[in-house]
C-alpha cells in the first residue's frame, strides 16, 4: 500500500449526524435511505424498467400533469436545467431570463454557453417580478424561451407563476421553470398553470439526496426537441430518420435520446443510476402518500413558526415577506453579531447547519430552511433553541425563550 495515502483517507466513512436546517440539501427521509440500499439491477432488467415506468407515473402525480415525457435526468438539479436548454435552444435563439437571485444568474450563464441571444431582466434581490414587466419584455424581445425560478433560495423569494404560462402561450413563448428549491414545498400544478417545462431536485422539499433531477415536458416543447432527434450509430432502427433540425450538441444531455431511452423503445443511452432512481421513486411515493395539500400545509406551518420566532428574538426577516418561500426564511444578521461565528457555533456545538447567502447578501443574512423531512416541529424548535443560545453568547438583545415560545404557540394553534 502506498505510504502517501493518509490515515484519514483510509478511515471508515462515519459523518456526524447533522441536522441540516439551511437552504438545502436537507436530511433525507429514512425511508429514502432504505430504498437506496436495495439491490442493484441491470438497466434493461424487466423489474428495473418497471421501476422507471413507476417513477414516471409518480412524478406525473407530483407535477400534476398528464405530460407523457415526465422522467428523471441523472445529475444534480442544474444538469436538468442544462439538458433542457441545450436540447431546445439553438445558436442565435432568443432566451429571456427573469432573474431575482443567484439561480437566475445561473440560467443566464447556461443559456449563453449554448449560444443563445440572452436578455436578462433583474428584480432587486428580495423582490419578485410583476406580470406586466415580464409581458413588456416579451413584447420587446420576442424570445423563443423564458427561463425563471419559482423559488430562488439565494434570496428566499417565490415568483408567482399562476398566470405566467398563459401569458407565454399568448405570445408563442416556451416557459422553462426551475423548481429545484420549491418543488413539493408549495403548489406547482404544471398543467393548470400551462408551464412547458419544470425541472426539480430531490434534496430540498422531496427529502432525498442530490444527484437525480425530475423533469416534465409539454407536448409542444417535446416537438421542438424531437425535431433535433439523432440516434447514435449502432442503435439506429431500420426505419430511423434523423430530425430536420440541428443536432443537439451534447451527447449526455441530449433530451431526444434520453426520451428514447425512457420510452418503450428503450434505446440505450447511458447506464441508469439505479440507486438514484430508487431514491427518486421513493421520494415521490412518500410525497403522494402524504398528499399535496398536507405537505404544503406542513411547510407553511413551519414557515410561520420560524418567522414568528425570529421576530420574537428581535430579528428582521429579509425581503418581501408576501412573496417569501415557505421552506426557506432569510433573516438579517443583526449589527454587532458575527454571522459566520454564529453558524460555526451552531454546527460545532449543536450539529445544526444554517446557511448564509451569495453575492450582495453573503454575510448579511442567514437562511434557515425547514423542508421535506425536516419540516417538523421538533427540528424547528431544536434549531430555534440552539440559535437563541448562540445569539445570547453574541450579546444580541432579546428575551431568552421568546423565540421558542412563539414557535410553539404557532404549532399549538396549527
Amino acid at each position: 500500500m502506498s505510504s502517501s495515502i493518509s490515515a484519514q483517507a483510509l478511515s471508515e466513512l462515519n459523518p456526524l449526524p447533522r441536522l441540516l436546517m439551511g437552504p438545502g440539501p436537507i436530511n433525507a427521509d429514512p425511508r429514502v435511505l432504505r430504498a437506496m440500499s436495495a439491490q442493484l439491477l441491470g438497466q434493461f432488467d424487466p423489474q428495473f424498467r418497471q421501476y422507471m415506468r413507476d417513477t414516471q407515473e409518480l412524478y406525473r402525480g407530483v407535477f400534476e400533469t398528464a405530460n407523457t415525457q415526465t422522467l428523471c435526468i441523472d445529475g444534480t438539479a442544474r444538469s436538468a436545467i442544462e439538458t433542457v436548454m441545450v436540447s431546445i435552444v439553438e445558436p442565435g435563439d432568443r432566451v429571456l431570463v427573469a432573474s431575482f437571485g443567484r439561480f437566475g444568474q445561473l440560467k443566464a450563464e447556461i443559456a449563453r454557453r449554448v449560444g443563445a441571444d440572452v436578455r436578462v431582466i433583474e428584480a432587486e434581490w428580495g423582490t419578485v417580478f410583476d406580470l406586466a414587466r415580464i409581458e413588456s419584455e416579451i413584447r420587446a424581445f420576442s424570445p423563443k424561451l423564458l427561463a425563471c425560478c419559482q423559488g430562488d433560495t439565494s434570496t428566499t423569494m417565490l415568483q408567482p407563476l399562476a398566470e405566467l404560462g398563459a401569458l407565454c402561450r399568448r405570445y408563442g413563448v416556451m416557459l422553462q421553470v426551475d423548481a429545484t428549491a420549491s418543488l413539493c414545498g408549495t403548489p406547482l400544478p404544471v398543467d393548470a398553470w400551462q408551464i412547458d417545462c419544470v425541472t426539480g431536485a430531490l434534496q430540498k422539499c422531496l427529502a432525498g439526496p442530490s444527484g437525480i433531477a425530475p423533469i416534465t415536458l409539454s407536448d409542444a416543447l417535446c416537438e421542438t426537441i424531437m425535431r433535433r432527434r439523432h440516434v447514435e450509430e449502432g442503435l439506429r432502427p431500420a426505419d430511423y430518420r434523423p430530425g430536420a433540425g440541428r443536432i443537439i450538441t451534447s451527447n449526455y444531455f441530449d433530451l431526444a435520446m434520453i426520451i428514447d431511452y425512457w420510452s418503450d423503445r428503450a434505446l440505450n443511452h447511458h447506464t441508469e443510476a439505479t440507486t438514484m432512481l430508487y431514491a427518486a421513486r421513493e421520494c415521490a411515493r412518500i410525497f403522494l402518500q402524504e398528499g399535496h395539500a398536507a405537505v404544503y400545509a406542513r411547510h407553511a406551518l413551519a414557515s410561520r413558526a420560524i418567522v414568528s420566532a425570529l421576530e420574537a428574538m428581535n430579528l428582521r426577516i429579509f425581503g418581501d415577506t408576501s412573496n417569501k418561500m415557505p421552506n426557506v426564511t432569510g433573516v438579517w444578521i443583526p449589527d454587532g453579531v458575527s454571522g459566520d461565528r454564529v453558524r460555526t457555533a451552531m454546527l460545532d456545538e449543536f450539529n445544526i447547519e444554517i446557511g448564509t447567502s451569495f453575492g450582495p447578501l453573503h454575510g448579511r443574512i442567514w437562511r434557515i430552511g425547514a423542508m421535506g423531512y425536516n419540516a417538523r416541529r421538533d427540528a424547528v424548535l431544536t434549531t430555534l433553541a440552539a440559535l437563541e443560545t448562540v445569539l445570547a453568547g453574541e450579546h444580541h438583545r432579546f428575551t431568552r425563550g421568546a423565540g421558542v415560545d412563539a414557535a410553539r404557540a404557532v404549532y399549538q394553534a396549527g
